[in-house]
């Protein structure tokens, strides 16, 4: 009897203890203080603006000066630009021609009629595992070089493979011409082949993929986002910094704006990297608060963005 309770007791402890290690593992704060507050985190986005590259079927956005809309007593006259000096703040108009504009990324209602908007995305987009592959030494070579399932074979043999649910992210190092190569828009740039869409979504069933330029392919209908988007996936353009991550065993954070019934969607993406990775920042270099304070007076330059202006 003395031996069945103590094996009763046992049981009873052992259930507890693993009880007591699941809750540990299920607190979210505890694993953000235990491992994401040491990450490296690695912005893979362009700051958006008046004067990037675009598809020149959309023309390029405005930032101006917000006016006030409505009469406002002493405070504020219909038309008066708000400024720092009369009425304590500034905000600035977007004018913004199209949703495919800077780092994106597309929902399939950007081609089809029967698919997914941006507002239709759920939640569960918003961080995965990152997968980068490396083509970039092929397009130094030849600018209009696409993935190709050799690259994606040449990956898994040295890594392993790829993970369902990730996001994989095509390196060209393309992005580093985003403000010098007026020809950033113009073929040939670098792509991802049909047949390693076709394999990435149906054979690996990855979330979606990423590339540097701001179209899929160089093919005169574009055949990869056709297909994409008819088989209802999404993509991400206009990716940074790529050069930056590691090939394997970083995790991505995916943020977009929201518009309801939106056709695309301004992206962020943050690359979240292991603590001794040798690029980005932790939190604790990085705490976001305070931020710190701009070094001049914040003026508009001749787009209509703000920028410490020395007086």
């Amino acid at each position: 009897m003395k031996r069945r309770i103590s094996i009763v007791l046992l049981g009873v402890i052992t259930l507890m203890v693993l009880s007591n290690l699941q809750a540990e593992d299920m607190d979210m704060w505890g694993m953000y203080e235990k491992y994401f507050k040491k990450c490296k985190y690695i912005d893979l986005t362009h700051a958006f603006h008046p004067t990037q590259p675009v598809w020149p079927g959309f023309g390029h956005a405005r930032f101006e000066a917000t006016e006030a809309g409505a009469d406002l007593g002493d405070y504020a006259s219909m038309g008066d630009v708000f400024t720092y000096k009369d009425h304590g703040f500034v905000a600035t108009s977007y004018w913004i021609p199209t949703d495919q504009y800077g780092t994106q990324l597309d929902p399939p209602a950007h081609w089809d009629e029967y698919g997914a908007t941006i507002s239709d995305l759920p939640a569960t987009y918003c961080i995965r595992p990152l997968v980068v592959i490396n083509i970039a030494d092929k397009v130094a070579k030849n600018p209009g070089y696409h993935l190709g399932m050799d690259d994606i074979k040449a990956w898994e043999k040295k890594y392993g493979k790829i993970p369902e649910g990730s996001v994989v992210m095509v390196r060209s190092d393309w992005y580093k011409g985003w403000q010098t190569n007026e020809k950033f828009n113009a073929k040939p740039f670098p792509g991802v082949g049909l047949e390693a869409i076709k394999f990435l979504q149906n054979e690996r069933k990855i979330l979606f993929h990423g590339h540097e330029a701001l179209d899929t392919d160089t093919t005169p209908n574009l055949e990869g986002e056709y297909w994409l988007m008819h088989n209802h996936f999404c993509q991400a353009e206009g990716v940074a910094n790529l050069d930056k991550v590691p090939e394997k065993g970083a995790l991505i954070a995916i943020g977009y704006s929201k518009p309801l019934g939106g056709t695309g969607g301004y992206a962020r993406y943050i690359a979240i990297c292991p603590p001794d990775w040798k690029y980005g920042v932790s939190v604790d270099e990085a705490p976001g608060a305070p931020l710190p304070k701009q070094p001049y007076p914040l003026m508009r330059d001749e787009n209509g963005v703000m920028k410490p202006t020395k007086p």
